[in-house]
């Protein structure tokens, strides 16, 4: 699982999203960007956060390294802000943890990209049906010269539609995905050839160790996957019909 430690102090809120996350500093002297648990968007949105986190450093793709944070209440009891108050509140246990990149900009028209490291990002963003990588959002920084790509909360949207039971792996693996208003759609050259280095390097086994960095208690039973078990199980499947095909990948034979 990815590391666990505890939430120190609460510094101060993030208000570019509608979730609010805020900033936070930890008992191991770090500072994070802490995605909370009690949030509107839930907690689906902490392990998709991870999985997709966790298959960009996988592929090649620089992201911020990820804790989960343990939240006590009596954090809460010292912020004056009361819409930050009850979301403390309502996160005591595990957040989502990203570490803070002091210095970091945006990425913007001007940032200059290779031509290799867009495709990546875009193979990335296909194959787990990330909606929110456009230029009213591209969700990318750059550090030191660096691209870094974060945000991957709008990803894998099957699981939103698991509440009535686990779905059928092979609707997701067959679901095409739209390129229009994709940050880097101008910017790839040879999709192909990035497709192929990344298909060597994802299997069904890396799917499980990548399922394995989620804590259990993001993990909500779900009808056919009454276990966390179970539910990591699901994942893994709906990633490996996905790689299996590739009526996702724009420009390529389904």
């Amino acid at each position: 699982m990815i590391p666990t430690v505890e939430v120190t102090r609460y510094v101060t809120p993030l208000r570019e999203g509608g979730s609010l996350p805020g900033i936070v500093e930890a008992d191991d002297l770090g500072t994070y960007v802490c995605k909370f648990r009690g949030a509107g968007q839930g907690l689906k949105v902490l392990v998709a956060e991870v999985i997709v986190s966790e298959l960009a450093r996988r592929i090649g793709l620089r992201t911020p390294r990820l804790v989960a944070l343990d939240l006590h209440p009596e954090i809460a009891r010292y912020e004056a802000d009361e819409e930050v108050q009850d979301l403390l509140n309502a996160s005591a246990g595990l957040n989502l943890g990203v570490d803070f990149l002091p210095g970091a900009f945006g990425f913007d028209t001007d940032a200059r990209t290779d031509p290799e490291e867009a495709a990546t990002v875009l193979w990335l963003d296909s194959f787990t049906a990330n909606v929110d990588r456009s230029w009213k959002n591209p969700n990318l920084l750059v550090w030191h010269g660096d691209l870094w790509v974060i945000d991957h909360g709008a990803s894998l949207y099957f699981h939103h539609g698991w509440s009535g039971g686990v779905s059928d792996p092979a609707r997701f693996a067959q679901q095409p995905w739209d390129i229009g208003e994709h940050v880097m759609k101008d910017r790839v050259d040879d999709l192909p050839a990035v497709d192929q280095r990344i298909s060597g390097l994802l299997d069904r086994d890396v799917f499980v160790d990548v399922l394995d960095q989620v804590p259990d208690a993001w993990l909500e039973p779900v009808p056919g996957a009454s276990t966390t078990p179970d539910l990591r199980s699901a994942y893994v499947d709906f990633l490996t019909a996905r790689l299996a095909t590739r009526a996702w990948l724009p420009g390529a034979p389904s």
